[in-house]
Parts: structure tokens; sequence; C-alpha cells
């Protein structure tokens, strides 16, 4: 079976990606055991200020466990994460907040909330629960960057999967860190709506000047919406650099043990697998 994806117009890196010498953000020898399991081991790597970044691996490979880490959802066991040079683990949390934000693979309230105040939430580092007119301002245009402005209104539980999904995004990009890591924010998503996030997050890359980093599963999306992508295999980093480095057929099929072929379609490099 075959996997194919709507491509996006051949792109070029964002404005304002610079060299991995000034990394966004740092892992320097991260280990996280569960028990005697090892499921990140010595990981070191530094990811580029700017652009998106996708982690790419096969289930159990460590690509949310290193997200969760890198934010500060886990400590590590060994080893640290710096990001624009602070120490996840020791920066004071309100500090950490305006240049690092992070949104779960799974996500739950135990409260009622509008969508427009679930966004509103994004604010906090900033407005400290007393928003002014520029947080309002930054609740709209998160909103509108993820055409939730009709459902403002709405409950969360009035909203199907996919659209409570957009809204978590849209409360992350609200935050305005330099920094956002995403665990698999196109879970939910159809064909449609997975495309336009993708979309919305390079466009925040380039036009926010936003680090934006994320777990997929699907090779083609990494393909076509990443400026770096990092793969991942039994804990550890196998490699990192362009689609062009990474999206070749002997390195993705011996990460995933099948068969993957590459095909060059409109200047991308599409990847096509049979069971």
């Amino acid at each position: 079976m075959s996997e194919t994806l709507d491509l996006p117009p051949t792109s070029t890196a964002p404005t304002g990606v610079t060299s991995p010498a000034t990394p966004a953000v740092r892992v320097e020898g991260v280990t996280k055991r569960y028990g005697q399991t090892v499921v990140i081991d010595d990981v070191r790597l530094e990811l580029p200020t700017g652009g998106v970044t996708a982690l790419i691996g096969p289930n159990g490979a460590g690509k949310s466990t290193l997200l969760s880490v890198m934010g500060r959802l886990l400590g590590a066991d060994e080893g640290r994460v710096t990001v624009a040079g602070l120490d996840v683990a020791t920066t004071k949390g309100d500090v950490l907040a305006t240049k690092l934000a992070v949104l779960r693979q799974e996500n739950r309230l135990d409260i009622r909330l509008t969508v427009r105040d679930l966004v509103a939430f994004g604010r906090y580092p900033h407005s400290k629960g007393r928003p002014t007119a520029d947080d309002l301002v930054h609740v709209e245009r998160a909103l509108a960057y993820l055409d939730l402005t009709d459902l403002a209104d709405r409950f969360l539980d009035q909203l199907s999967g996919g659209q409570r999904q957009r809204a978590f995004v849209a409360m992350v990009l609200c935050q305005d860190a330099d920094v956002v890591l995403l665990d698999e924010p196109l879970n939910n998503l159809d064909l449609r709506h997975a495309v336009a996030m993708m979309g919305r997050l390079r466009d925040a890359a380039r036009e926010l000047g936003r680090t934006i980093v994320v777990v997929v599963h699907d090779l083609n999306v990494a393909s076509c919406y990443a400026d770096t992508i990092v793969a991942m295999s039994q804990g550890r980093v196998v490699a990192s650099g362009t689609p062009e480095e990474i999206i070749r057929p002997e390195l993705l099929s011996g990460i995933y043990g099948l068969p993957i072929a590459v095909h060059e379609l409109d200047g991308q490099r599409i990847t096509t697998y049979y069971c």
C-alpha cells in the first residue's frame, strides 16, 4: 500500500534560518530511562534557529520522549537541554514560558471552555491572568491564523477532534514563544486540514520568526514542509539534515525495516512503501 499526499508548492528555506552553530535547541548527552529500559540513549543534537524541524522514526524510536524532555514535561536522567541558551531543567517556569511553548500529544481539560478562552490561556506567561488589549489582539490573531474565528465562541466539547486540535495549536502559537514544540500536531486532522496545518506552521516559522519542532509520522509531510529532519531509531538519532539528506531510500528503509522508494515530484522528495 503506497502513501501519497497533496503537495504544496516547492519551498525554499525560510528567512532567518541560521547555522546550527547558533542553535535554538541544544541537546547534550540526554538519556532517559523507565526502570531498566533506556528510551533515549545519549542523544546529542543541535536544532537551528528558525524554520520547521521534523522528528521522524518508527513507534518506540524515542521521538515523543525526546520532545517531552526538551519541553521539561519529563526530566532527563543524564545530560541537559538548553533552549535559547536557557537550561530547561533549572530556568524558572515563567521565564522559560516566554521562550518555549509545548503541545502534548494528548490534551484533556476538566473544565468547560470556549475556543477563545482556551487560546487566551496562551497569553498567561505574559498577562499573568490579567489580559491587556495587546493580549486580546494576539488571541484574535491566533484564532484567525488557524481558521477558528467562526468557532471562537463554541465550547470545546462541541467541536470535532480536528477542530479541537487546531484550537490547542492556536493556544500554543498565541504564547508567542521563540521555540514551539508540537507532539503529533496532525492528530485527528483529515488530509485537507493536515496540509493546512503544516502550511500554517511553516508560515509561522517564516513570518513570525518561530522555531517549530514537530513529531510527525508521515514521511511526505516531513519532506515537503520541514527545513530540517531528525531521524530516530531505538532511542538514538540516526541522522539529521535537510530533506535532501534524510529522505533517501537506503536510510529510511534501514530505519523503518521495510523497502521505501523515493521519487522526485515537482522538486519534492516523495516516498512510497509496500507491505
